[in-house]
């Protein structure tokens, strides 16, 4: 099955190379590039491709305004394509509200060629990334620096106490793994568990459990 990119950045250069990385990987087609967020959502809206690799910082509208945009098309549309967010930073202040916006991960501006692929593999088949190097020190600064929580900690009712414990090891960055060996099951069993969460929840993906973690105050900062 071939994953259709829309690759939105306003250096030409750097857009003219992710799509060349792109476009020469087997399976992956680049039908479109924008150079800001306001053609981004046009494009995405005209050309409907699979994944939007988006930067953060753009002109006209940026790319956490592009991502909510896209989160929630017009009545008569149903299209919400996935969005992989680029950032030169680590830690960039605008990571956080990228993730609220509907963004299902980002990545570093840095990153390898491979890591680009496999990145866009990745959200395209519907699982979401964070940079390997940052995931933990991201949800400890998600944690210290974004707003207060502001989500009904009362979605949480329809969660057993076993997913309750699961979805707040993963608030915490922890993989499957490792959260099996905490809670002493097996990782398929954690497996289970995270997408029961997530169905039960409403949530997209990981990344979204992450925040609506900290949201109801269900993972506090430096817990």
């Amino acid at each position: 099955m071939t994953i259709s990119v829309l690759v939105a950045d306003d250096q030409a250069m750097v857009r003219a190379g992710f799509a060349a990385v792109l476009a020469a990987q087997p399976g992956i087609e680049v039908v479109g590039q924008a150079a800001d967020g306001a053609e981004a959502v046009a494009l995405a809206r005209d050309l409907r491709p699979d994944v939007v690799v988006m930067d953060v910082r753009m002109p006209r509208l940026n790319g956490i305004e592009a991502t909510r945009a896209l989160q929630t098309p017009p009545r008569s549309s149903d299209y919400v394509p996935r969005v992989l967010m680029l950032t030169t930073f680590d830690i960039d202040e605008y990571v956080y509200e990228a993730l609220r916006a509907g963004a299902s991960g980002f990545l570093l501006k840095d990153a390898t060629p491979e890591e680009l692929v496999a990145a866009v593999r990745i959200v395209a088949g519907g699982d979401a990334l964070l940079a390997p190097s940052v995931t933990r020190r991201l949800i400890e600064d998600f944690a210290r620096s974004g707003p207060p929580p502001r989500t009904d900690s009362t979605r949480l009712a329809e969660l057993t106490e076993r997913e309750r414990e699961v979805l707040t090891l993963v608030g915490r960055g922890m993989s499957n793994s490792e959260i099996a060996a905490a809670l002493f099951i097996a990782e398929q069993t954690v497996k289970t568990h995270v997408s029961k969460v997530l169905q039960k929840l409403g949530l997209r993906d990981r990344v979204h459990a992450v925040v609506l973690a900290y949201d109801t105050g269900l993972v506090q900062p430096g817990a």
